[in-house]
């Protein structure tokens, strides 16, 4: 289950997530950006600070390249994070249809020409959606972090192989959302 109080906590964080995942720009690495999003105590600090360290070694051509050959013609490293689990079965479009109703129903218009599980949307969609106070809310975050977990978990798989810059970023991103798991669902997994 999330603790939907401490997701909300994490928002900043969110924001650098989505931003860092779309596709890069010089305002992707404006340098205050990671002091903006996290604190030195943040669970995914020391990941992004390695992973901000090193994307700065980079111009931002041979980012753009690194991008586009590491999530574009990549399958096992794509961005969508249904695909890993569905590919183009009948389930990932049900899925899909789950996760735009969820958007809307949280103020998000979707952008016609984007897919719901589009990583840097659903980063998007986690910092920029209220959700504090609104009953529906629980059910379709564990929905949202159920697809999270599954995609990236094979997405860092894709990464560790390429060596990529990347793979602290996601791992990073999971430090995150693994944070706002309640602490009592963590225990019982255990027993």
């Amino acid at each position: 289950m999330i603790d939907l109080e401490k997701l909300y906590k994490h928002k900043p964080a969110f924001g650098f997530f989505a931003q860092q995942l779309t596709y890069p720009e010089k305002l992707t690495f404006h340098p205050t950006l990671i002091e903006e999003s996290f604190s030195p105590n943040d669970p995914a600090y020391e990941l992004v600070k390695a992973y901000w360290d090193e994307i700065h070694t980079y111009s931002l051509d041979d980012i753009q390249e690194l991008y586009v050959q590491t999530f574009d013609f990549q399958k096992s490293a794509t961005l969508y994070m249904t695909y890993f689990k569905f590919e183009d079965a009948k389930e990932r479009g049900q899925m899909l249809a789950k996760l735009k109703v969820m958007y809307e129903m949280f103020g998000l218009d979707m952008p016609a020409e984007e897919l719901s599980d589009y990583l840097p949307l659903i980063c998007e969609f986690l910092y920029a959606a209220e959700w504090i106070g609104d009953p529906r809310a629980k059910d379709s975050f564990n929905i949202l972090f159920a697809v999270l977990e599954d995609g990236t978990y094979n997405l860092i798989e894709a990464l560790e192989k390429f060596n990529s810059p990347y793979l602290r970023l996601v791992r990073g991103l999971r430090e995150t959302f693994k944070a706002c798991i309640e602490r009592e669902a963590v225990n019982h997994e255990h027993d």
